[in-house]
């Protein structure tokens, strides 16, 4: 039986442990070279301005990723430079509306502007495409939410093949697809959560389909009973008849759904309407679902599914950044979800290794690059925030971070930790 350790170094165990303290505010020696700070950004006057890029979308269907990854990291560039320390940030965030090639052009903006280091892209078509323009420029890139393979590359597919060469500029904050895939599995089977599993795929979608092919791998590794497999694409994405008609008739008491929030908000109340009520288990897409508009949220009630926030927690570092986040400067009463947490932490992670890296605001970007793939990859480089579950983070030189997953389940029209 194969396995998967998310973080080697910890052993598995309750979920939601307190998120430790956030990296110390330590300043860095001989930093007195760069970009002077830029008027109205609280940062300390003389202070070394680093240029950080983000890109996601703020408009259309997939807006809620966007504007929770631009938010979040906005919360920690306006911490750091109110700390007036020595390392401040400059945040510019542009949509491109989940469309790879605006997203491409607005890397190419960012660029134009001065950009050192790129925070995203959000979604994964878009970052893959992105990902290929950072890699050619040198240019350091850590997506917080761009979770497929293609966008660090350097990973086999189930045959062992390796279609798209490693890009060794590019991390990634969030769990990658076959992790997502391999670790419900794991959860479903130790938490003896169904004995007949139904899946429900978009096979139009590089997300999708990664993590359907490793939950797959992995459920017959551990001895689990795949009983229904059924596909969508984008455009049939409004039926799920035959996809829960198969389900249902196999017996399946348990669907996984590694989909985002929208057709999963279709499923759930067309399983509804025919009387079909399995339990629901999904990935890091299923977070939005109580956001949408029209959506009978009482039909999420117990929906699962594996995250590495709950903004729940009663942790002091969850609470006082959900009070923020829902303040009217950031998401005006919105709760954050997982993806404003880890572009949250990729901010923070970025300024620790800038201090440990002895990197300079006035460095060339290729150089910044370098030094910052020689510090994340460092052996003694690790990184405790929210999404990391109160244990220090690495990364590999894959561009994989290791670190332990959280569940959660939908309780009282709340995400509430699955084993509270």
């Amino acid at each position: 039986m194969s396995s998967i350790n998310l973080n080697p170094q910890m052993s598995r165990r309750s979920l939601i442990a307190g998120a430790a303290a956030l990296s110390a505010a330590g300043v860095l020696a001989g930093c007195s070279g760069g970009d002077e700070a830029p008027a109205g950004s609280g940062a300390a006057s003389g202070a070394a301005v680093f240029k950080l890029g983000g890109i996601g979308p703020t408009t259309g269907d997939a807006a809620i990723y966007g504007n929770a990854v631009k938010n979040g990291a906005q919360i920690a560039v306006d911490e750091i430079n109110a700390e007036g320390g020595d390392i401040q940030f400059e945040l510019n965030f542009q949509d491109d509306e989940n469309d790879p090639e605006r997203s491409v052009n607005a890397y190419n903006n960012l660029k134009d502007w001065g950009m050192q280091i790129l925070v995203g892209t959000v979604t994964t078509a878009p970052c893959v495409a992105v990902s290929a323009e950072t890699n050619a420029d040198n240019m350091f890139q850590i997506t917080p939410s761009g979770s497929s393979t293609d966008v660090i590359g350097g990973q086999p597919d189930a045959d062992g093949n390796i279609s798209t060469a490693r890009k060794e500029n590019v991390f990634q904050m969030c769990f990658t697809d076959p992790n997502q895939g391999a670790a419900s599995a794991q959860y479903i089977s130790e938490q003896q959560l169904g004995t007949k599993i139904a899946i429900i795929y978009n096979n139009s979608d590089t997300y999708s389909t990664g993590i359907y092919q490793s939950f797959l791998s992995e459920a017959a590794d551990l001895g689990l009973e795949v009983v229904a497999e059924s596909a969508f694409t984008n455009d049939s994405a409004t039926d799920f008849s035959v996809q829960l008609n198969d389900a249902k008739n196999a017996g399946a008491d348990l669907v996984f759904l590694p989909i985002y929030y929208t057709p999963i908000s279709l499923i759930l109340t067309q399983a509804n309407q025919m009387g079909y009520a399995p339990k629901w288990f999904g990935v890091d897409g299923m977070d939005g679902l109580l956001t949408v508009k029209g959506f009978d949220t009482a039909l999420a009630e117990g929906c699962m599914l594996l995250t590495p926030f709950v903004a729940t927690a009663e942790d002091e570092a969850t609470k006082a950044f959900v009070e923020t986040y829902e303040g009217a400067d950031y998401g005006n009463g919105e709760t954050p979800n997982q993806f404003a947490a880890d572009a949250y932490d990729c901010v923070y992670a970025l300024k620790q290794a800038i201090e440990e890296g002895g990197i300079t605001a006035d460095m060339d970007p290729s150089d910044m690059c370098d030094a910052l793939v020689e510090t994340f990859t460092s052996s003694d480089f690790s990184f405790t925030g929210l999404t990391t579950a109160g244990e220090a983070a690495t990364w590999s030189d894959t561009g994989e971070i290791s670190k332990q997953p959280t569940g959660m389940v939908i309780e009282g029209g709340v995400y509430m930790p699955l084993d509270a």
